[in-house]
């Protein structure tokens, strides 16, 4: 299998099609239970394109950032932005450790070896397919989990956790965040996930800053047609996603999805770098 190497430079038109195309189903099924579909992207990077697990994940992170940012735009018709910066405290709370988070992640990301991170990624993908399918099972709260120092506490440690598999996979760790909000602040699911954008970017931001530091970074300038093609792709296929949110019902969509998780991680446990 052709490595991200082996691609340098300006793909043909089939291999910008397929990109496209995969940015596209990517988007779609991300939209679909409104997140940016990263961690679907994640496995095709690694096992359908041939990136390494470092490239893959600097190159998820690269797209999920404008996925991410277009997101928190989008969605002000439905939460405006002085609703959230009405609860700048949550955002702030769990800024306080995902920001340390996605430094660390991102620093131990560099420093594994390939096959060790893979299996990080594979394990990861396995923790967000569970919360895919159970995380939704207890967001019907109104009140918080917990109050005072303790939800400040609790909120950093959270923070903290979600920064570091963010950055390890290079998602914006929406289904993480959208559950922590909802229960531990009891915050509204439409807020909540407005709310979890505000915190992604930034923690999305200090891990881009510190990927960019390794030299695995010069992937992003080697394959930028790619990297462009498939954020438009991702950026179409989150918009056709939202238009089809609620079509197909919670019950049937999130053991699927789940399930393609599971298989894409025991694709990516047993991947070798060709």
């Amino acid at each position: 299998m052709a490595t991200d190497l082996a691609r340098a430079g300006s793909p043909d038109a089939s291999t910008l099609l397929r990109t496209l195309i995969a940015g596209v189903v990517i988007g779609t099924l991300g939209g679909l239970i409104g997140l940016g579909g990263a961690e679907f992207r994640l496995p095709l990077l690694i096992g359908i394109f041939g990136f390494t697990a470092l490239s893959a994940v600097i190159l998820n992170k690269s797209m999920s950032l404008v996925v991410v940012a277009s997101a928190l735009l989008l969605r002000a018709h439905v939460v405006p932005f002085d609703a959230v910066i009405a609860h700048w405290p949550i955002v702030a709370n769990l800024l306080a450790g995902s920001l340390v988070g996605a430094w660390m992640g991102a620093s131990w990301a560099t420093r594994l070896r390939s096959q060790t991170l893979y299996r990080v990624i594979a394990v990861l993908l396995i923790v967000i397919a569970a919360v895919l399918v159970f995380g939704h099972m207890f967001l019907g709260r109104n009140e918080p989990l917990l109050t005072g120092w303790l939800q400040v506490v609790f909120g950093v440690i959270a923070g903290f956790g979600i920064g570091v598999v963010a950055s390890l996979l290079g998602v914006a760790g929406g289904e993480l965040l959208i559950p922590t909000i909802v229960l531990l602040f009891g915050a509204d699911i439409k807020l909540a996930g407005s709310l979890s954008l505000a915190v992604s970017l930034p923690t999305m931001i200090v891990g881009f800053a510190r990927y960019s530091r390794d030299d695995s970074f010069t992937v992003l300038r080697r394959n930028r047609h790619f990297v462009i093609v498939m954020a438009a792709g991702s950026l179409l296929g989150a918009w056709l996603g939202g238009l089809l949110l609620g079509v197909v019902p919670d019950f049937v969509l999130l053991p699927v999805l789940a399930l393609i998780l599971l298989i894409s991680s025991f694709k990516v446990w047993r991947h070798q770098d060709s």
